[in-house]
């Protein structure tokens, strides 16, 4: 009898479970939007795009990435804040966007740290020093004596104020005592153009995006921004070589809002991972001079705090501040 009585209730049990489960399907059911602060054409867009690609292929679902450029990825930041926090919109961070946030913008709508939950570390890249091939300068110190010959005179460009490419130089110009004239375009893509025309003599730009105009020779480049040489460029020395302790570097990792269901980020973040250490997709970055780190969700909250640590005593330190 109280078998009998039972019945009913483990009967309704299990079709309440049935329910629930159906009411949730499996992730990913549906495209993916993966935002980035950057315009086509960059290394955040060209980073981006290899990862969709891997991850239509992994999961069977549309992966679009929406370039929101401007304010040194800050937009792209508010954007992502405003979706739904399903797992189905996700964020490309960049060390651009960990500068903007470090007390260069100090009046921000949001709190970088706080709002986003880390899903996996992509990779580092190291920016590449690039120059109009008209001017007489074929190494980094023959670069510091023709501006201090002539202070201010020199024009650099970058994809806008406060971003990577940005307060890579007024890192430069501050180690080296030198003044350049900075001008910000809306995209690193532009700011180069100018410089192969001539319109400003210099820039930087990370590996993926500089070294392409470097093969056809149409800018030289005469330093690389890493302690170290880039495999994908051994006849290009270290800016450190010159300048001693010059060491930085751009990144790249994968984020989401806070409020991201668990077993959402967990399943995102193992085939991110998982993706970068197949030969087929991690080969691909290290063709773009990318350094792959691929860590997972705590890899990537500690590399978030010690970066965040460095860049907030190297703002202060160069002064770099938009009101």
């Amino acid at each position: 009898m109280r078998v009998a009585k039972l019945l009913p209730v483990i009967v309704v049990t299990a079709l309440s479970a049935a329910t629930v489960g159906a009411a949730q399907p499996a992730f990913p059911d549906k495209p993916i939007r993966l935002i980035i602060g950057s315009a086509p054409g960059s290394g955040p867009d060209i980073i981006a795009r290899l990862l969709a690609d891997h991850l239509q292929g992994a999961w069977g679902q549309q992966v679009v990435v929406d370039a929101r450029p401007g304010v040194a990825g800050i937009i792209s930041a508010e954007q992502a804040l405003r979706a739904n926090p399903d797992g189905y919109t996700w964020m490309l961070m960049t060390s651009q966007l960990f500068i903007a946030t470090s007390g260069v913008y100090p009046n921000l709508k949001f709190d970088l740290d706080r709002d986003f939950l880390s899903v996996a570390n992509i990779g580092l890249v190291p920016y590449i020093l690039l120059l109009n091939p008209k001017l007489p300068v074929h190494t980094v110190p023959e670069l510091i004596a023709l501006a201090k010959k002539s202070p201010g005179q020199l024009r650099h460009g970058s994809a806008g104020t406060g971003g990577g490419e940005h307060f890579t130089m007024e890192m430069f110009k501050r180690a080296a005592g030198i003044d350049m004239l900075h001008v910000p375009y809306k995209g690193i893509a532009q700011a180069l153009i100018d410089v192969i025309s001539n319109e400003i003599q210099l820039s930087f730009a990370v590996f993926p995006v500089g070294k392409p105009h470097v093969d056809t020779g149409r800018l030289r480049a005469i330093g690389v921004t890493t302690a170290k040489r880039a495999p994908g460029l051994p006849d290009v020395p270290a800016i450190g070589d010159t300048l001693p302790g010059y060491d930085t570097f751009g990144w790249y990792a994968v984020v989401v809002r806070k409020g991201t269901p668990e077993v959402v980020l967990a399943k995102a973040s193992a085939e991110v991972v998982k993706g970068i250490k197949e030969p087929a997709f991690g080969d691909k970055l290290k063709v773009l001079g990318i350094e792959i780190t691929a860590g997972g969700r705590k890899e990537l909250d500690a590399f978030r705090a010690v970066e965040r640590k460095r860049f907030t005593e190297l703002v202060k330190a160069t002064g770099v501040r938009i009101e």
